[in-house]
Order: structure tokens, then sequence, then C-alpha cells
């Protein structure tokens, strides 16, 4: 795993806890889904994080708790590079005297006694908002007014250090609940224009693969329809942040969004698949698990899920989405994290995915982990196939700031 940034802020808190019922989860807003916001904390398990050391978490009513005097952190699977961060807090009641929240992009989540860079007095919610920019904290504040018991005041400072461009997130303290933690990646730009198919290319090499249409209807959405087919970027990356609306226009349509996909190859590259349909039953997967130092194969297993056809979201013939998030018919964003070995995915703002390839490096992700970088692929899929795309855009974690 890269190293984290070592940028922090710590929360003191002298605040009296609410009564839980008040403490129900916010979860993002049609508007927040349109705008790129992805939640971190689903309100139900700690599915996206890992703990370090022998750190113990809680969840309940849409809360998440550290375990009294534990000690580590719990960290985010995925890395992110430039967003936005927002979080709710508040005290506990019963919570050690010295109650206090470290919110660190640090592997080692250091204390820092002597730093103070966000102090808080008050009682309540409370909520945070945190804007970095590759290895810094450029903004940071603490609202109260308008939340729940809100009151008091906050100063910030925030933070500068060098450290690698893309980090994970760490949440680390005592006497503390936490809730709403969502995330917005900054610095994505356009890869449709709403106009014409510019920076895109129909594969047309195989008469066989190349039937579908690729147009740009009035309201400036791409259409796919027909199939099979595919549409690829001229450009290519290896580790981005990709956001996209998409909506199937019939029931249980099936595509895809290929990425890392070898130039000039129909469809060759890891899937993002799209499939909203639930199964009837829960269906069987086997997944293949690789020691992540040798890379050998260590075992398989089969699990069941509720995903039609590994579901949308899921990383096809990998790992199936957790949850069926989006609709047929109906909106929905899709986001996709490509770092390294790790791929996670978001459908409406819900976290379906996190998976890190741990197979032998291969030139083709078909057949073994594909670091280098690719075009990315929208798959018409057969006869059936009818969907529109719109506010396709990228950022590129390998940029330099």
């Amino acid at each position: 795993m890269h190293r984290l940034l070592s940028a922090l802020l710590m929360l003191s808190l002298a605040l009296s806890c609410r009564a839980a019922d008040e403490a129900k989860p916010e979860m993002l807003t049609p508007k927040e889904i349109a705008d790129g916001w992805i939640l971190l904390f689903d309100g139900e398990t700690t599915f996206g994080w890992k703990a370090t050391n022998d750190s113990r978490w809680t969840i309940a009513d849409g809360m998440l708790a550290p375990l009294a005097k534990t000690t580590g952190a719990l960290v985010t699977t995925t890395a992110f590079n430039d967003y936005e961060l927002s979080m709710e807090y508040q005290a506990k009641e019963d919570g050690p005297p010295a109650k206090r929240i470290l919110i660190s992009t640090d592997a080692q989540v250091r204390k820092a006694e002597d730093e103070m860079p966000l102090r808080v007095m008050g009682s309540g919610w409370h909520r945070v908002h945190l804007t970095v920019k590759g290895a810094n904290i450029v903004e940071a504040s603490v609202e109260s007014k308008g939340l729940l018991g809100g009151g008091g005041t906050a100063w910030v400072r925030p933070q500068k250090t060098s450290a690698p461009a893309s980090s994970h997130i760490a949440l680390a303290g005592n006497g503390f609940v936490v809730r709403n933690i969502k995330l917005k990646p900054l610095g994505t730009k356009p890869l449709f224009n709403g106009k014409d198919l510019t920076g895109w290319k129909k594969f047309e090499s195989e008469p066989k693969r190349a039937k579908s249409q690729f147009t740009v209807t009035k309201e400036g959405w791409l259409s796919i329809k027909n199939g099979p087919g595919d549409l690829q970027t001229i450009g290519q990356w290896s580790d981005f942040v990709l956001q996209l609306e998409c909506r199937t226009n019939g029931d249980n349509l099936n595509s895809g969004i290929f990425f890392r996909c070898i130039p000039g190859e129909y469809q060759n590259g890891y899937e993002a698949q799209i499939q909203n349909r639930k199964a009837k039953e829960p269906k069987k997967y086997t997944i293949q698990e690789f020691d992540p130092k040798t890379h050998e194969l260590k075992s398989k297993k089969t699990i069941e899920n509720w995903s039609q056809d590994y579901g949308t979201g899921a990383i096809y013939r990998r790992i199936p989405a957790r949850r069926s998030v989006a609709k047929d018919r109906e909106w929905f964003t899709m986001t996709v994290v490509a770092h390294g070995r790790h791929i996670a995915s978001w459908v409406n703002g819900i976290q379906v995915t996190s998976w890190t390839d741990n197979r032998p490096e291969n030139e083709n992700a078909r057949n073994g982990c594909r670091l280098k970088k690719g075009p990315i692929s929208l798959q018409g899929h057969d006869p059936t196939t009818d969907l529109n795309f719109r506010n396709i855009r990228l950022a590129d974690l390998t940029e330099k700031k």
C-alpha cells in the first residue's frame, strides 16, 4: 500500500451527546449524487474500511464509533487524490474526559498533541469540511449552526505537507461518534462534450463486432443502440477516478465500462458491469483469492449474492456488486477508482465493490493484473442494447501537482 499523507486534523471535543434518535443518518440527496458525492460510510457496515492494530469500532443507528481504549485506526481501502471530505461528529456522554478525533492521511496516525489545526468547543452535532489538493489540506472548516444542538466556535489551520499525490483516509481517537462521511472527487475533466464524439473512436476492425450505433442526442447525451460494439476513448489512463451518469432504456439490459484496455483490441480490459436486475434468488459466484506478496493462487471460495450477472458496479468475472442499487429506466451515477492493484466502485454514491487484484501482473486484464494505462471503453452488448450516458468525466491520479 502506498504511504499515506502526513497531513492531519485533530478535533478536541468538549461536547454533550444528544439522544440517539436525533442522530439519524442523512443519505446523499439527488443533487449530491449528480454532483459526484460518494459515501465512505453506509451507516450499516465498515465496508470500504480496514482496521489497523487492534482498532475496534461499533455501528448503531447509522453512527460509527471506536470502542473504549481502542488503538490504531480505521482506514479507507481506497486512495484518493484531490477531494472534498465532509463528516458529522458528536462527543459521547459516556466517553472519556479527553475526547478527540483524528482525521488523518498518515499511515502511523500521529498523535501530534502539540498541533491543534482545528479545535471545536460546544455541544451537539458538528460538521467538518476539508478540501484536499494533492498532498495538502488547503481548506478546513467546522459548521455547528443548523445541526442538532448546534452552537459553539471553531478555528482552523490547514496543513501542508510533502507526500504522495494519492492517499488513504484514517479515523482514530476516542469518545465520539461520526456519521455522514462523504467525499467528492475534484479535478475531473470531461471525456464527452455533449455535442459530438470528439475524443472517442468506434472499434471497426471486425464487422461482426461493430454493429452498435453511437450517436449524440438532441439533449446532449451519448446514445448506444444495438450491438455488439465498442466505443473507445483516444486518451489512455492507468490510475484514475471516473464518474458518469447512465440510463438503461429497457428491462434487464446489459452493458459495461471497460478500463485499462489493451489499445486497439475489442473490449479487452477490466469491466465495471452494468446490469441493474436483482436476482430472483441468490446467485453463486466463485471468487479467487491470491497471495498479496507472492501473487500465487491461495484458494477459491463460493459466495452467494443477489446481483444478477455480477450486478451494476461489479468488476465483471472478478467480484460481484454487494448491493443492487440502480434501476432500469432511471439515471444513476457510477464512480470507479483505479489505484494500483486496488479497484473500487460506487453506484448512486453507495460503495458496491472494493477489490484488490493480487493476481500476477499480465498484459491482459483477463489473465492477470494489468497496471498499464489504456482506453476507457463503452460497451454495446447485444441487439437489445439501448443506453444513454452523460456527464462522463475523469481525474488522472498520476498527474503531478
